[in-house]
């Protein structure tokens, strides 16, 4: 327990640091040093891009044999229990990578091929820096969108914040880190629909106006 506890807090700090590379990624985001990187499209999709973790709640559904359809949290070894197949690791996927395996374990036995993996709840941090009223760690229970993290953080402070240039970092295992530039001042006018939805330990930083 203490170790895991260590690990985590060892994850929040490294994320934490990232903050310091917002001078090179944000603050001179037009001298050349990075390139945004691309968006695709499970990062729109809520329950896509996060990945499931231990202790996370999942619901399984089987469309053609309801005899087989489960809902469980994930244990800490990070596998759940399955009818006829035993033990499946579902930490470290995401649910649509998690149906494709339930998929190929069960393709025999199903007359419809289909499984739906659904996740019911999580809890994993993400950090809101600079422009809002309260600037901090916020924990998500759900898969949540880089404006619904900026409401979490009191909002933003009207009169600093550029809400058309706002930066979502983001740090993968063995991958350069990633910056994100978001329009928010368009989903708030309804010009747009998207919303991107953030990752465990992404951190938002919504840089102030240039006058």
């Amino acid at each position: 327990m203490a170790g895991e506890s260590s690990v985590n807090r060892s994850r929040w700090l490294k994320a934490l640091a990232k903050v310091s590379m917002l001078v090179c990624a944000v603050v001179v985001p037009l001298s050349g040093c990075t390139t945004t990187s691309r968006v695709f499209q499970e990062d729109w999709t809520p329950y896509s891009s996060v990945k499931l973790t231990e202790g996370d709640a999942i619901s399984i559904t089987f469309p053609g044999s309801p005899d087989l359809n489960t809902t469980q949290r994930i244990r800490r070894d990070g596998k759940i229990d399955l009818k006829t197949v035993g033990e499946v690791q579902a930490a470290g996927k995401t649910p649509k990578e998690l149906e494709k395996d339930i998929l190929k374990l069960f393709e025999k036995d199903l007359v419809l091929k289909e499984v739906s993996v659904i996740l019911q709840s999580t809890s994993y941090p993400v950090f809101v820096v600079g422009s809002v009223m309260r600037p901090g760690k916020i924990m998500a229970e759900r898969p949540i969108s880089a404006l619904e993290a900026v409401m979490e953080a009191g909002g933003f402070d009207n009169a600093k914040a550029n809400m058309k240039r706002v930066v979502v970092l983001r740090n993968e295992e063995g991958q350069q880190l990633k910056h994100y530039i978001l329009n928010l001042k368009r989903v708030l006018d309804g010009k747009s629909k998207q919303l991107f939805y953030l990752r465990p330990y992404d951190i938002v930083y919504i840089p102030e106006k240039v006058f």
